[in-house]
């Protein structure tokens, strides 16, 4: 067995013991508190990010850690974890079982490996490099819709879009207005439903690295793409498209839009 795939094994062990954590609070009413960027965070967010990390340390001493609730600890071996305890906090606030574990490793090359487990849909998607992508332990593949007009579109909320300015408000109409159907299903689930072939595409605009690490990975083996706006195979874009790779080039040209003159041209204004 490789070092990647052994690496794959350990973060989904990992990221289902997490989950196990997450769970105690799940539906209990946990008490919530407010970060820094007033975004909510509970125990389980912070019991969760703790186990994930005591066992990085104790398996692979070496390697750095990026998580989003407890910061970043240098590694020396050019490889670094980024985790994210619970994606979709507001969901397992409201009781709702859309939110997941993501463990992610990053590499010299980028990312290598990955797992997005859903504790309470009791759901596993993970992938290395070369290894395939697998949900719950049988292959994960993208759809093979090829019409953007037959495509269903995920996203988190459409607030964020807003957040993330006019040109971002701009593109998700564009989207939804070339889609079949348009969905919430957000944070992790809406990408991990796009490699499991349930859906053609998401789109967040607005993405840290803790919240898409273990995309890349997982996208590709299962035949698709995760990129940012421009279409750059990054996690540090600031935002994030997954697509099933058939739809890539139609999904990035609504994202984009019309340039500076075709769009005044349909607005009737001059440049």
């Amino acid at each position: 067995m490789s070092d990647l795939s052994l690496r794959m094994e350990f973060a989904t062990e990992t990221a289902r013991a997490a989950g196990a954590i997450a769970l105690r609070f799940y539906q209990k009413a946990p008490e919530v508190e407010r970060k820094a960027d007033n975004t909510p965070v509970t125990a389980a967010d912070r019991g969760a990010e703790m186990l994930i990390r005591e066992r990085i340390r104790a398996a692979y001493p070496g390697d750095g850690i990026l998580g989003e609730e407890f910061g970043e600890v240098p590694g020396t071996s050019g490889r670094r974890w980024i985790i994210d305890p619970i994606d979709g906090t507001k969901s397992f606030i409201q009781g709702v079982p859309l939110f997941g574990v993501l463990i992610g490793l990053e590499g010299p090359e980028g990312c290598e490996a990955g797992a997005v487990h859903f504790p309470a849909l009791d759901e596993m998607v993970c992938a290395a490099r070369g290894e395939g992508a697998w949900w719950n332990g049988q292959r994960a593949r993208v759809s093979a819709v090829v019409s953007i007009s037959e495509a269903c579109i995920a996203y988190t909320s459409l607030r964020n879009f807003e957040k993330a300015g006019p040109a971002s408000v701009a593109a998700w109409r564009r989207l939804s207005a070339a889609t079949r159907i348009q969905r919430g299903w957000g944070d992790c689930y809406g990408h991990i439903l796009v490699a499991t072939g349930r859906a053609e595409a998401m789109f967040d605009p607005l993405l840290n690295p803790w919240d898409c690490a273990p995309f890349p990975p997982i996208l590709e083996e299962a035949g698709g793409t995760f990129t940012d706006c421009e279409g750059n195979r990054t996690i540090r874009g600031g935002n994030g498209i997954s697509t099933n790779g058939r739809l890539f080039g139609a999904v990035l040209d609504l994202v984009r839009g019309p340039g500076p003159a075709a769009a005044a041209a349909a607005e009737g204004n001059p440049l």
